[in-house]
């Protein structure tokens, strides 16, 4: 019985990290297409809507993206936890 209440916890606080870790990525990806927006608006359109054009974004404009784009990166560990804390399904 406690086995199976440990894996719920596990699943839920799983589900919790990768949520949390979605938020603070959606957060920061906002953070930074406004900024493009702020630049231009073909940066900012490009961004939005053609691949990649985010990321050079974000190389070229450096000094203005550094801090959402590092802040964007915590994300990970929070997705790769809440992975891991999840079950098995087979």
């Amino acid at each position: 019985m406690s086995n199976w209440v440990e894996e719920d916890a596990m699943e839920i606080i799983g589900g919790i990290l990768i949520l949390a870790g979605g938020l603070v990525s959606l957060f920061y990806g906002i953070i930074i297409l406004i900024k493009a927006f702020q630049t231009s608006i073909l940066w900012g359109l490009g961004s939005l809507f053609i691949p990649l054009v985010g990321l050079i974004f974000i190389i070229l404009h450096w000094q203005i993206t550094k801090e959402p784009f590092l802040r964007s990166l915590l994300a990970i560990p929070l997705i790769i936890v809440g992975v891991i804390l999840m079950p098995q399904q087979m």
